[in-house]
Parts: C-alpha cells; sequence; structure tokens
C-alpha cells in the first residue's frame, strides 16, 4: 500500500461499504456487562452518534435525556483545539449502542487477564440517517464532540468508552450515573428518574417514586395539576417542581400516601395514589378558586413553595381524620376539610394572622423551612381545631 492510501484508511478509520470497523478492546464488568474502548476521529462521531435532547411526544411520553448545548463551553473547546500548538482532550466520551452494533473478537489468543480481549467494533453508518436512525448515543461527551465537529481542523482522534444496550431506560440511568456528580440541572435528574432502570444511587433511587407520581400529575389528561409543574420539558409551569417533590415525599415518607408506598413484597401502587393526588388537588381548585389557582407564586402563595409543601401536610391531616387504609377522602370530602380553613388563608392578598404576634403579608411568606413550618402549623392547627381535636406540635409535621 502506498503511503497516500495507507493515510486515506487512518482517515476513514476502516470504513467499508457503510460499516465502521474499530479496532476495540471488550472489557467485562460484572457478569452481564461488556464496554468496548476504541479510538476514532472526532470529526465521525456524528456518522454514527446522536444527542439525545429530552423532549416529550404528543403523548408525553419522555424522549431523550441530554441537556441542551453549553455554547460558551463549546466555543472555548473549539478554540483549544484549533489554536493550541499540541491540544489533548484525555477524557473519554461515553457513547450508548443500540444492538446494531457488533463486537467481533480476534481470533488469535492474547496473553493477559481474562476480563479483557481484543477485537473490532462493526458500528453501521449513513449519510441518509437522521439523528433518531444513529445506533449510538452520546452520554457523556455532548460539548466536546460538538467542538471537534465545528473545528476548523481536519481530523482530531478521540478516546470512546461505550456499551451496547437497547433499552433506552439504560441509556437514561447510564446518563445520570456518569452526570450525577455534576453541575448537571436537577430538573433534567428528577424528569428522567421514572424512565431510567438498573441500580442508582441511593439518594437518586429514593427520589425515583415521587419524580413518577410528579410525571403521572403534570402529564396524565384528567389531572388537575397537568402542565402546571415546571420542568425541563415543561419550563411553562408555575409550581416548581422540587416543592411539589418535597411535598411527595413528605407524605410517602409519614403521611396519606405511605398507605400505598408498598412493601419489600409489594411495588407501590402509584395509581391510588396519583388518584388521592387528583382528588386532593382538585378539591383545592374548587375551594380556592380561580383568584388563586394557575398562577405564578409571586401573584399566589398557594402555587408557591410554601404553600405547595404546607398544603400536602393539610391533606395528610384531613385524610388522618377520615379513615384508614385504602379509606380516603374523594374530592368532595377534601374539600370540606378545605373549606373549614380558607377564610384563614391569605394566598393572594392580606395578612396572615398565624397566631404568634407577628403578622406577616401575604407576599412575605417565603421558600424557607422557618416560613414553610409556621404555614403549615397554623393551617394543620386550626384544621385540627375545627375537628374538634388538638394538634400535637411534637408529632411527625416538624
Amino acid at each position: 500500500m502506498t503511503e497516500k492510501g495507507r493515510k486515506s484508511g487512518m482517515v476513514e478509520a476502516g470504513k467499508q461499504k457503510n460499516m465502521l470497523h474499530l479496532p476495540a478492546l471488550e472489557i467485562r464488568q460484572g457478569p452481564n456487562r461488556r464496554l468496548y474502548t476504541f479510538a476514532v476521529d472526532g470529526k465521525q462521531v456524528p456518522s454514527f452518534a446522536a444527542v439525545s435532547r429530552v423532549r416529550r411526544d404528543s403523548q408525553q411520553q419522555l424522549h431523550g435525556y441530554q441537556r441542551p448545548e453549553v455554547l460558551a463551553h463549546v466555543a472555548a473547546i473549539r478554540r483549544y483545539v484549533e489554536s493550541a500548538e499540541s491540544p489533548m482532550l484525555p477524557n473519554a466520551i461515553v457513547v450508548a449502542f443500540d444492538d446494531r452494533v457488533r463486537f467481533v473478537p480476534t481470533d488469535a489468543a492474547v496473553d493477559g487477564p481474562g476480563y479483557v480481549r481484543s477485537g473490532t467494533l462493526l458500528v453501521p453508518v449513513s449519510d441518509d440517517w437522521e439523528d433518531a436512525d444513529k445506533p449510538g448515543f452520546i452520554v457523556d461527551g455532548q460539548q466536546r464532540c460538538a467542538a471537534i465537529r465545528d473545528a476548523g481542523i481536519e481530523a482530531f482522534p478521540i478516546c470512546v468508552t461505550a456499551f451496547i444496550t437497547a433499552d433506552q431506560a439504560d441509556h437514561r440511568s447510564q446518563f445520570i450515573l456518569v452526570n450525577s456528580t455534576k453541575p448537571l440541572p436537577k430538573g433534567l435528574i428528577h424528569e428522567l428518574l421514572p424512565a431510567a432502570s438498573g441500580p442508582l444511587p441511593n439518594q437518586l433511587r429514593v427520589r425515583q417514586l415521587p419524580a413518577t407520581v410528579l410525571e403521572r400529575l403534570n402529564f396524565d389528561e384528567r389531572s388537575p395539576l397537568r402542565h402546571m409543574i415546571q420542568t425541563p420539558t415543561n419550563p411553562a409551569g408555575v409550581i416548581k417542581d422540587n416543592s411539589m417533590l418535597r411535598m411527595l415525599e413528605n407524605s410517602i415518607s409519614d403521611g396519606v400516601l405511605y398507605r400505598f408506598r408498598g412493601s419489600d413484597n409489594a411495588l407501590p401502587n402509584i395509581g391510588l395514589m396519583v388518584t388521592v393526588l387528583g382528588d386532593f388537588w382538585t378539591a383545592v381548585r374548587e375551594v380556592f378558586g380561580e383568584d388563586a389557582w394557575g398562577k405564578p407564586p409571586r401573584k399566589s402563595r398557594l402555587m408557591h413553595g410554601a404553600g405547595i409543601i404546607s398544603m400536602g401536610y393539610l391533606m395528610d391531616a384531613i385524610a388522618d381524620t377520615n379513615g384508614s387504609g385504602e379509606d380516603v377522602p374523594d374530592s368532595q370530602g377534601f374539600a370540606t376539610g378545605l373549606k373549614t380553613v380558607k377564610d384563614y388563608c391569605r394566598w393572594t392578598e392580606g395578612t396572615w394572622d398565624l397566631g404568634d404576634g407577628i403578622p406577616r403579608r401575604w407576599n412575605d411568606v417565603q421558600n424557607t423551612p422557618r416560613d414553610i413550618q409556621r404555614i403549615t402549623d397554623f393551617l394543620v392547627s386550626t384544621y385540627y381545631s375545627k375537628q374538634g381535636k388538638r394538634h400535637d406540635r411534637s408529632s411527625r409535621l416538624f
């Protein structure tokens, strides 16, 4: 082979008949995991791997998992690659392949550890594919790939670590795990959690159930909170997702939703959780009306973190006085309880008289532990007093 032909072959990285032949190492991690590490020209990555941006379709199903490109970061990497005398990007990007990608091991036996073997990774490519048709998705390294793609250079080899799975939930789980120690927006992680699978860190695993319930509340057609919770795919929502998650976590941990959280031998009954929450927030909408419902937090503290979390505790209190187990108030039952405290609430105007001698204007209430505790204690104590019961301030609420 001539020198010119040899260089051409290197640039093409073994591309033959719409198939990239990439020398690779297969590394066995555990009984069911195989990782593949290889080098490829970064300019070729867009031919087989796409960025799977998080979005929802017309049926409100979640697709993708990536955040948008950070343009300033991409531009900085591009300038470095273009202008540095000897640029180096040592960190490997991470790619999730579907099962169209195959690994062909080398026939010859090679001395070395049993958990690694060499071979060739066969990756299909096509100039006609849309992003959704490509066999790979970038799990980590989106900014670096974009910078190399746009850089005014002929080629720039990079390291890639890849795994093969046809399960989109596995893609999302790996994305969360890879990015969990980086400044990834919490809202994006929370929205991805319901569709993730496999082992997750404990702090994320405990949020998976409330995040799943939140998703149902935000996108089910019959939910009174439909499209009202602000998430990456629903940025126009008026309720902060973290406030709703805190309300759900409180109730799942110690309130009415605890009854349906399941056990070691039974899965959570998410359907019943959503039904209870739907009935409660339908009652909230009915009792407090358009003056407070559906407005931005700056105009209604009912939609504010302090309002959402304190109303969650009130939901638990109303349910606590109306049965046990699956005997939970319906929307009318919740409305009856809410009406006993309605006249004492100041969600959009006026001044809260919390009984501590410190009046608080409605818009002075902040999303702080102290203010949430004060509003919650006032609402729950008022409700219990109307039921002829005494609220134990040392109870689980605080």
